[in-house]
């Protein structure tokens, strides 16, 4: 008969090889975990550290001064939201609409699987590409940067980020609430908004404020789009001031003052994503 305290003994070789590998195993991913911990911490922490001595009201109140002058990032960050807002009202019906047709019409053929693959190609596509796309299109011919430009530029990096999202989320919906549903003879059209979109709600939501998170702190793009503007302005036919595009420019700057203002601004953003990211996590957590 088989000894069930002797195949969990130490004396037994087998047992205890795994268990020597298992500690070991963990140790390697405690001491990962621990690494990527340590980097976060210190980026946070140099972020405070530095960006602590710009954060003052003026900062949300105040546009963008001149070299050795007083003054806060409110023209960018008014930019910024009017861009990304554009972008994600664009982005978002685009996405929820193509991972709806790969999720619920897709089943058969070869355009639905052909379809996944391009959008992982186009999630994974560095940003600065989408930029120059942009710039060839649409800047290049109306002949100069503007807001809506940049706005198109931060719609395209939304849609693969929701479309991605809507086709999981719904993927994740029971078949049998469908088939429920159309037992009663209710229309197609009717199951998707009633039931599959009911059901998969919190997951679609959070993937747009995902993608709201990933287009907050985007420079490239807009570098090739909208570009900058020094002044307040709420013209989305002209160049648009934008906090990414003012980090960068200020950062590399040699006026002190301008560097201080960088920092305050890269706290902005990384506090804008902590908590968009947050949001996404615990308002829409399934009890």
């Amino acid at each position: 008969m088989f000894d069930k305290k002797s195949a969990i003994s130490l004396s037994n070789p087998i047992y205890k090889r795994r268990q020597v590998f298992n500690r070991l195993m963990l140790g390697v991913s405690f001491a990962a975990l621990i690494f990527g911990l340590f980097w976060l911490f210190w980026i946070i922490w140099t972020l405070i550290e530095k960006g602590s001595s710009a954060m003052a009201w003026s900062l949300l109140f105040e546009s963008t001064p001149p070299p050795g002058g007083q003054g806060g990032l409110l023209n960018a960050i008014v930019g910024s939201v009017m861009m990304a807002g554009v972008g994600t009202l664009i982005g978002t019906p685009i996405g929820i609409l193509a991972g709806t047709y790969l999720a619920e019409y897709g089943q058969r053929g070869w355009l639905a699987p052909a379809t996944r693959f391009l959008n992982d190609v186009l999630l994974s596509a560095p940003s600065i590409i989408i930029g120059l796309f942009i710039y060839a299109v649409y800047v290049a011919q109306v002949g100069h940067y503007s807001g809506w430009a940049g706005a198109l530029a931060l719609a395209i990096l939304v849609i693969p980020v929701v479309v991605r999202s809507t086709d999981n989320m719904l993927m994740l919906v029971p078949n049998g609430l469908r088939e429920a549903a159309a037992a009663l003879g209710c229309p197609k059209w009717k199951i998707v908004m009633s039931i599959s979109y009911r059901a998969a709600l919190p997951g679609i939501v959070t993937g747009v404020l995902l993608a709201v998170a990933r287009i907050a702190g985007e420079t490239a793009p807009l570098l090739f789009t909208a570009l900058n503007n020094q002044f307040m302005s709420l013209n989305m036919n002209a160049p648009l001031a934008n906090l990414p595009v003012v980090i960068f420019q200020y950062a590399a700057s040699p006026f002190e003052d301008w560097n201080r203002l960088a920092w305050a601004g890269a706290v902005l953003i990384t506090l804008l994503v902590l908590g968009i990211n947050i949001l996404a996590r615990s308002l829409f957590r399934q009890k």
